[in-house]
């Protein structure tokens, strides 16, 4: 398969697990529920690396590890902040200024002469596409915290939860795209350093063979990285706080966890394609479309026609 289709997957999947990690993470008694999702998604993921080390020969050293420890930790800790932020608003919302994270990606492209092989047009029409994204989710921002209280009562009147006016709301979500907007650019930077390093070696008769397994050490060093998080979670929530893990309220998390391990396995792929780098991550940003879809079906929120007209211009083209 090519970016596209990793892409179209990771898209998939992310979108699953939008919304059953909002399912979980929403109670409001719950105060360690974005902990437990950590714990939730390090465990499956740490399962994943393991059958991809034992069954695929995936070689993962220290110095991948290493190596790629900045990402992962600007991964997971963006991944935190978006747990939490789901407790105070709504999924339909936040899913796609978080998700805007692939418009900066663009942005640092250019920035940085990574988008050198685009001509004129080309790049005029990404930065065309950055600004309508850009302008969306600044303009979701405010009509979010300037919507009439009464409005948003008769809004939320059938969701499953209703929400409150809050600046936390709006914080968190775009903590989490600035911060996974650096991860996946710094991804790319990484995954190119260690591709060249492997392939430097001779260990590898192709570029794309050197790629697919650097991907794949890269992604198992995350999930491992991620594992790590999670047991230490564990250790504060169970040991420390001494609170319980509730098969039936847990059950989403865990539904969450393998949708985003999915994703992540097809995103790491999608985006070890250095070429169309600028156009993997906004599609794959782009699923936050998916997730207010999910959270209209089966979560009921309902959206203002201002909301809806600021999602449809901050989605990626």
């Amino acid at each position: 398969m090519n970016w596209f289709w990793f892409a179209l997957i990771a898209l998939i999947c992310w979108s699953g697990s939008d919304l059953f990690s909002k399912i979980g993470c929403c109670g409001e008694k719950d105060k360690t529920a974005h902990l437990k999702m950590v714990v939730a998604v390090g465990l499956v993921m740490g399962l994943h690396a393991a059958y991809m080390i034992v069954f695929h020969h995936v070689s993962v050293t220290w110095d991948v590890v290493w190596t790629y420890l900045p990402v992962s930790l600007l991964y997971i800790l963006s991944m935190t902040l978006g747990y939490v932020g789901l407790r105070y608003i709504e999924l339909s919302i936040s899913s796609p200024i978080c998700n805007s994270s692939g418009a900066l990606v663009a942005v640092l492209c250019l920035c940085t002469g990574a988008l050198s092989d685009y001509n004129g047009p080309q790049k005029a029409v990404i930065l065309c596409a950055v600004g309508l994204v850009c302008l969306g989710v600044v303009g979701l921002g405010v009509v979010e915290a300037r919507e009439d209280d009464d409005l948003r009562r008769r809004r939320q009147e059938h969701a499953n939860r209703k929400y409150a006016k809050s600046w936390l709301a709006i914080c968190l979500p775009v903590a989490y795209c600035l911060l996974d907007a650096a991860g996946t650019f710094a991804d790319n930077r990484v995954i190119e350093t260690l591709t060249a390093q492997a392939f430097d070696s001779g260990r590898f008769a192709t570029l794309d063979e050197c790629t697919k397994q650097v991907a794949a050490s890269a992604n198992c060093a995350y999930e491992l990285t991620f594992l790590f998080a999670a047991v230490v979670c564990f250790v504060y929530v169970v040991l420390i706080r001494r609170d319980r893990l509730i098969p039936k309220k847990e059950a989403p998390k865990y539904l969450g966890a393998v949708c985003e391990t999915a994703g992540q396995f097809a995103y790491i792929y999608a985006i070890a394609d250095t070429e169309h780098l600028a156009m993997s991550a906004p599609i794959i940003s782009s699923y936050c479309a998916a997730s207010v879809l999910w959270s209209r079906l089966f979560l009921k929120e309902k959206l203002s026609w201002k909301h809806l007209s600021l999602i449809h211009i901050s989605e990626p083209t």
